[in-house]
């Protein structure tokens, strides 16, 4: 089958090429790709970065959302038939959606939001889940209290936004003038043109910051909490608890605590919290998810849509900051190369 593999670690790691269709093991299905997506997580792991923690072994086939159709189903799949049309974020050590055909754990894998396109699906997977992570696992979000996402118009913040409004939060952003209509189109109450103000001048008291830049603007991100407010990080510093996830040795979350001893440190000065979040794969989550974006209450936002045979342009166009909002998805379908406003997708 056709895919897109990681060669070697780095920049230029990233390669078309021939690769052998995927073994299904008992719990698996294999799904046929209709379209998959780009996530700043897929540079991090094609980069290496995440080498020590997620022990990958090159050459592998790249990507991290999918949605498709179920082709054959392992003898203890349970829940899913050939046929289905689905979406997962596979879990790490198995991803492949840059590819024409991946097998997944059932338990990763849900029937996709029927009012979505396979192709729209591909935006959801990762995004929806990190969302849900961060606000209904993490921070237990309840209704009237304040959330501010950094980078709203993007492809996690715009769904954290949505997200933080279904749960009944006030919710401020972090934005540019091109993209505020979109983000207060998606429930934002408050919109912060970052060109133009700072965000820590004119923020005070909340519950919760969700931080995707890292660096300056996580530590300034601290000083608008309240007391016992929290800041989650998807970038970083990692903490011991992101080593334990991963299983990864005692040695391992030390050395992660160090990392992070810095901003953890201000953030106790301060009267605050401070966790990292590296967002999980799950089938369960994903269904709780499926019925929101049916009702409504969540939409994908899509920057543009590329075809298979383009996916290292695709990755070039988001690497280099050409996205106006939102998603990059690539998709299966020839010619499928379709641009346009983000706010016009749904």
């Amino acid at each position: 089958m056709k895919a897109f593999v990681v060669e070697k670690y780095g920049k230029d790691g990233l390669r078309a090429a021939d690769v052998p269709e995927p073994t299904v093991g008992d719990g698996d299905v294999l799904v046929q790709v209709s379209a998959t997506s780009i996530n700043p997580l897929d540079k991090m792991v094609r980069n290496g970065e995440f080498k020590r923690l997620l022990k990958y072994k090159p050459p592998f086939v790249l990507g991290h959302d999918v949605a498709g159709v179920v082709t054959q189903v392992g003898s203890a799949v349970r829940d899913l038939r050939v046929g289905d049309e689905v979406y997962a974020r596979p879990r790490d050590l198995r991803i492949g959606g840059f590819a024409e055909f991946i097998a997944i754990d059932q338990d990763d894998v849900a029937p996709k939001p029927q009012s979505l396109t396979l192709s729209d699906a591909a935006a959801v997977p990762l995004v929806a889940l990190a969302a849900w992570q961060i606000l209904v696992d993490r921070a237990h979000v309840t209704p009237g209290q304040k959330v501010l996402v950094h980078a709203g118009a993007g492809g996690l913040g715009s769904t954290v936004i949505q997200l933080a409004k279904h749960l009944g939060a006030t919710v401020a952003t972090t934005t540019n003038s091109r993209t505020e209509n979109l983000v207060r189109s998606l429930g934002a109450d408050i919109v912060v043109d970052y060109t133009k103000e700072d965000f820590s001048q004119v923020l005070s008291g909340y519950d919760l910051v969700l931080d995707s830049l890292g660096g300056a603007n996580l530590e300034k991100s601290l000083t608008v909490l309240k007391p016992g407010g929290l800041a989650i990080s998807v970038v970083g510093p990692p903490d011991a608890a992101f080593a334990k996830q991963l299983g990864a040795p005692t040695l391992l979350g030390l050395v992660m605590n160090v990392l992070s001893r810095k901003i953890r440190k201000q953030a106790k000065t301060l009267g605050v919290r401070y966790q990292f979040l590296f967002m999980q794969a799950s089938g369960t989550q994903l269904r709780e998810l499926a019925a929101l974006y049916d009702n409504g209450q969540l939409r994908p936002v899509i920057d543009r849509t590329f075809p298979f045979d383009q996916t290292l342009e695709a990755m070039a166009h988001v690497e280099q900051g050409r996205t106006t909002a939102g998603k990059v998805v690539i998709s299966m379908a020839p010619g499928n190369d379709r641009t346009g406003p983000a706010t016009e997708k749904a």
